[in-house]
């Protein structure tokens, strides 16, 4: 039932809803008033799965782009999984950027998104350059993906690819 929820809450986002609430939820997921709660102590908590959701699916285009080339065409290829996830997923992109998730991104090493970025730059450039190294590639991806999402710049895929391919052969170390 929660992981029902949590998706009915994502379609409801997906969709524009404008006030996305338990009660709201539990009408479009076909559950009394009160289920969600049985989950989810309040609306925050909600908005705080339906955010790490978007974390996990976020993680797995990334995971998927990292694995189609080497080097520094894969921190390229995680750049354009990004732009096209925040392209994708407009409204729930900002919901997992705008504080409500119990995780915070960048995270816990482990399974986040961010340390997939993390253990990418890690192969390229020296150990002690790594954590600004992937701080600055995260800084100009979330910028492009912001830009894009709020019409302030139309990059198109290729223009995006330019940007993060000249960023990445700036980085120093090997590849």
């Amino acid at each position: 039932m929660r992981e029902r929820l949590v998706q009915v809450a994502m379609e409801m986002l997906a969709e524009g809803a404008s006030e996305l609430s338990l009660r709201s939820v539990a009408r479009a997921a076909g559950v009394s008033a009160m289920a969600p709660y049985r989950h989810f102590p309040d609306k925050a908590a909600l908005l705080s799965a339906v955010a790490d959701a978007g974390f996990v699916m976020l993680r797995a285009s990334l995971e998927a782009a990292d694995a189609e080339v080497s080097g520094r065409e894969a921190l390229v290829a995680q750049g354009l999984a990004y732009l096209a996830f925040a392209r994708a997923h407009p409204a729930l992109f900002r919901l997992m950027f705008s504080g409500v998730c119990e995780t915070p991104e960048p995270g816990d090493a482990g399974g986040s998104a961010y340390a997939v970025l993390a253990r990418r730059v890690e192969r390229i450039v020296p150990a002690a350059h790594a954590a600004v190294a992937t701080t600055a590639a995260w800084a100009i991806v979330h910028g492009l993906a912001m830009l894009a999402l709020d019409g302030r710049a139309a990059a198109g895929q290729q223009e995006a690819g330019a940007v993060l391919a000249l960023f990445a052969h700036g980085l120093g170390g090997a590849d």
